[in-house]
């Protein structure tokens, strides 16, 4: 949930009011980095659930002995981590959904998203788009240091938008708890063997997007968009005021 910039051009000479305003408010800061545990946590603790059971079904059952989807090159420990893996994920989840609902309510009162993620009509055209994608496969910097490209605020929409409460609402699928109270959550995905393979997969590709995220935080210099994070401004702010 970090870095986000303006889609709106920004001027060459910055304001006295530009150089005192912070990069990231205390509350996207703050959500950020309870998100990031929580996302460790789920991290480790699906780990150790996948490898009690690292079989994937569709469908409504599956178990050990019945055809499979397909399985992770991984040994089964039946019995194994998924006791404290699940309590861990369930805990680290429900941290999760909490800041991000807390970032996204936000994000839509002072329009966050509007102002600072969604990209305009220019910004969507062919040319526009295929330059977005040349920038990042020459390694190009930003030129401004707050700038994002039309592709990485589109990424950041996805995932806000679409991935997040897919991820959240195929967990909900998988809780014995919250289905028996709205059983549409399992029924709309055709069971919960369906539903626990698209969170595998869900949660794979929100893996890869940490890795590009962490990756692109390093090339377009990590030391200024980490003390943005930390402290609300980045070193060349800090260094103009």
């Amino acid at each position: 949930m970090a870095g986000f910039a303006s889609a709106a051009p920004r001027l060459a000479v910055q304001t006295s009011d530009d150089l005192d305003s912070p990069r990231h408010s205390a509350l996207v800061r703050i959500t950020h980095w309870i998100f990031s545990l929580s996302f460790f946590g789920l991290v480790v603790s699906g780990f150790a659930i996948i490898l009690a059971h690292p079989h994937f079904y569709w469908g409504e059952t599956g178990g050990i002995g019945t055809p499979s989807l397909f399985d992770l090159p991984l040994p089964t420990m039946l019995g194994g981590p998924s006791g404290w893996g699940r309590s861990l994920h369930f805990q680290s989840a429900w941290i999760a959904v909490l800041a991000g609902l807390l970032y996204f309510v936000s994000g839509v009162l002072t329009q966050h998203f509007r102002n600072r993620l969604l990209p305009g009509s220019a910004d969507l055209s062919w040319r526009s788009l295929r330059a977005s994608a040349l920038d990042h496969l020459r390694f190009k910097r930003p030129v401004e240091e707050d700038s994002y490209n039309v592709l990485q605020r589109l990424s950041y929409l996805a995932v806000i938008f679409l991935v997040f409460p897919l991820i959240i609402i195929t967990g909900f699928a998988m809780s014995p708890a919250i289905t028996s109270v709205i059983p549409q959550f399992v029924t709309m995905f055709g069971g919960h063997q369906t539903a626990r393979t698209l969170h595998f997969f869900l949660a794979d590709f929100l893996l890869l997007f940490l890795l590009v995220h962490i990756a692109m935080l390093i090339f377009a210099g990590f030391s200024s968009r980490m003390r943005a994070m930390i402290t609300g401004r980045s070193a060349n702010r800090k260094e103009s005021s």
